[in-house]
């Protein structure tokens, strides 16, 4: 039921009314990890939440972390970042930066994981 306005009023719809001044890129941040690198990834002495993102993923898959240390130096936590460009198509392709959070002393050959 259409709703009835005080005498001397119009209804507008806003796309009638207004105008798009600018359309503006977004910004994507996450976190992930990185794998399956030669010994170059973060010393887990110095980068404790690399070990913590390692058991958080296994524990979602299902295997059991407990009681175990993890030593692996092929693996880095990096943050991801992204600008999204405005309208973009379902299914594009954007460019990524990933950047080490830890002492990882390279990120080549690696596999982008859990991001």
């Amino acid at each position: 039921m259409a709703r009835a306005l005080p005498p001397g009023q119009v209804a507008s719809r806003i796309k009638d009314i207004a105008q798009l001044q600018s359309s503006r890129d977004n910004q994507l941040v996450g976190y992930g990890l990185v794998i399956g690198l030669a010994g170059s990834g973060d010393s887990l002495r110095n980068s404790p939440f690399t070990e913590q993102s390692i058991r958080a993923m296994l524990e979602n898959l299902g295997i059991a972390t407990e009681g175990g240390s993890a030593r692996a130096k092929n693996v880095a936590a990096v943050i991801v970042t992204a600008n999204m460009p405005p309208y973009v198509q379902s299914g594009a392709r954007i460019d990524i930066d990933v950047s080490s959070m830890g002492d990882a002393t390279s990120l080549s050959g690696g596999t982008l994981i859990m991001t």
